[in-house]
């Protein structure tokens, strides 16, 4: 075995969407922030991310998160969602996958009954809260960015729905936010390949219908997800992310149900103190409060709490030999469908 490269992982799922996390083999990405990071892996070098998402060593189905040294010194570490398409900025159910993997593996110590550990991610600093027994994570509860409503029932022109109205919000990245009944459907396994080939077609659809304009950070002006939703009752949504190049979430979707609040706070459906679940598609479920209301640059905006749990299944050494030509990964249409 001659490898040119190693990297250490841990395998880690979050109410079934898999996080891997990256916990060796990578000292540094240049940037002197953690957006400045990302946007290296994005713009100048995206051998990594291709390396551990792409096939034969990744699948569609996951994220893997690369934990580097924060550039906060408020932070306790920093990290970096790497998922098929891209470099992303934040995500709820990786967050509770990073924090659970820094604390069970001793990376960050662990206080028992609870343990507060600070994110820097590239969308901002990002506070969880871990419940702790015995040596395990059995919860995290995560103070996200704050979360705010960029358009409420912005039209869409479909092919083959005709107009459809969405909300677009920002829970961490942007969000198209879809009531799930405008399209024929129900959010349930057996609809999961229809609602991943619209949601990959929708997201295509709003990015070139709608012009984006984050306040304080237009480095995030890309519509990343396209949420499918269904309110049950007056306290329980029922959610389903769509991800590039086509596949749903297995998770109720953190930075998703975050931007669903804001929607949500925008109509005075929710107050501070509100309490919510978001269900999945596979029927985990994620808690959802808002904390209170703030502002981001001119916008209303909420202060969301997501609280999820993860599980560690797997420790692994990645590698790459010199000669293999498939170093940097594929995709095929079978499984990670036309969307690209």
């Amino acid at each position: 075995m001659r490898w040119n490269k190693t990297l250490q992982l841990v395998g880690v799922h979050c109410e079934g969407e898999i996080g891997k996390v990256i916990t060796g083999g990578v000292l540094d990405i240049p940037g002197k922030t953690m957006l400045d990071k990302m946007n290296h892996l994005n713009e100048v070098d995206d051998s990594l991310r291709r390396l551990v998402t792409l096939e034969p060593r990744g699948c569609l189905q996951m994220s893997v998160n690369l934990v580097l040294a924060p550039t906060r010194p408020e932070a306790d570490a920093g990290f970096i969602v790497l998922q098929s398409d891209r470099a992303h900025p934040m995500s709820g159910s990786n967050s509770i996958c990073v924090v659970t993997a820094l604390l069970e593996l001793g990376m960050v110590k662990m206080k028992e009954p609870e343990t507060t550990v600070v994110l820097d991610t590239p969308a901002g600093l990002v506070t969880a809260r871990a419940t702790c027994k015995d040596g395990r994570c059995t919860g995290v509860s995560l103070d996200m960015v704050p979360a705010f409503v960029e358009a409420l029932d912005v039209p869409i022109q479909t092919p083959k729905h005709g107009e459809i109205k969405v909300d677009i919000a920002f829970g961490g990245v942007y969000y198209a936010l879809v009531d799930v009944d405008q399209v024929g459907l129900s959010i349930a396994p057996e609809n999961a390949r229809q609602l991943a080939d619209l949601g990959v077609q929708l997201r295509s659809l709003v990015n070139d219908q709608v012009r984006l304009n984050h306040p304080t950070q237009p480095a995030l002006n890309q519509l990343a997800y396209v949420m499918f939703r269904n309110r049950l009752d007056g306290s329980t949504v029922q959610t389903c992310t769509t991800l590039p190049p086509g596949r749903v979430d297995r998770s109720p979707c953190g930075t998703g149900s975050a931007a669903n609040l804001a929607t949500l706070a925008a109509r005075n459906l929710v107050e501070t103190g509100s309490k919510l679940t978001s269900r999945s598609t596979i029927g985990s479920e994620f808690a959802v409060e808002m904390l209170g209301r703030t502002t981001v640059g001119d916008r209303p905006a909420v202060l969301p709490r997501i609280t999820g749990r993860a599980w560690i299944y797997s420790i692994e050494q990645m590698g790459v030999d010199p000669d293999d030509p498939l170093a940097g990964g594929f995709m095929l249409s079978d499984t990670w469908g036309e969307g690209r």
